[in-house]
């Protein structure tokens, strides 16, 4: 079940889109205060956040920016009476990745929501995480801290390979039948040579020699 942060601070509004939230299935947890939305949102986890504006201790805008500086990703709706164009412009540029304005149709509330949901769900499935390093199964790009980690084109196919299966041990066979298939001219020490150089990229740790057997991921640093 998904969760939802609500930030807002009009009591009666906050009730009636948390119990159309629930009726939609989505497990809602409310706050009416940017103090109390940075303690929740540091504290656990959400897969989406509503974000009011018009907070009494700090200005919305703030707080999404601040989440946004802080590197934190989770999906954010903001739910305002400001309807100027310039205040939507700003709203997305800062971070925001939908605006809706108050008063607004409770299905549409929660149609944006199920959609930003499921963007975002596509998209970490795209995504593979192992600690400091991330892994895009569409277009085979790495990162380490943020940074982005050239890799040959074998160094990738392995890297993607024990990602995949974090929990699996694979042979020295298994390993270079993905990255060389049915190549007999390949060199004994080539797939020794490719994990070294993953090693020197991410750590030590990426790979873990299982001795007698094979290689596994190794544990997130």
């Amino acid at each position: 079940m998904f969760r939802i942060l609500l930030v807002e601070d009009d009591h009666s509004l906050a009730i009636g889109m948390s119990a159309g939230l629930r009726m939609a299935g989505l497990t809602v947890e409310r706050v009416s205060s940017a103090a109390r939305s940075h303690i929740a949102m540091s504290e656990k986890h959400f897969d989406l956040v509503l974000l009011d504006l018009g907070l009494p201790d700090q200005d919305g805008l703030e707080v999404l920016k601040d989440w946004r500086a802080q590197e934190i990703a989770t999906p954010i709706l903001v739910v305002t009476a400001r309807d100027a164009i310039e205040h939507r412009i700003e709203g997305l540029t800062s971070g925001a990745d939908d605006y809706l304005i108050k008063p607004f149709d409770l299905g549409e509330l929660i149609a944006r929501v199920h959609a930003l949901i499921r963007r975002a769900t596509a998209v970490s499935k795209n995504m593979l995480q192992h600690g400091r390093l991330r892994f895009s199964l569409s277009d085979s790009a790495a990162w380490l801290d943020e940074e982005p980690v050239v890799l040959s084109r074998r160094e990738t196919v392995l890297l993607g390979v024990l990602l995949r299966q974090p929990q699996a041990v694979f042979s020295a066979d298994q390993l270079r039948a993905y990255l060389y298939g049915s190549d007999d001219g390949v060199e004994s020490n080539a797939l020794s040579v490719h994990i070294h150089h993953l090693r020197r990229k991410f750590g030590a740790q990426i790979v873990e020699t299982v001795r007698g057997i094979g290689y596994r991921l190794g544990k997130a640093e």
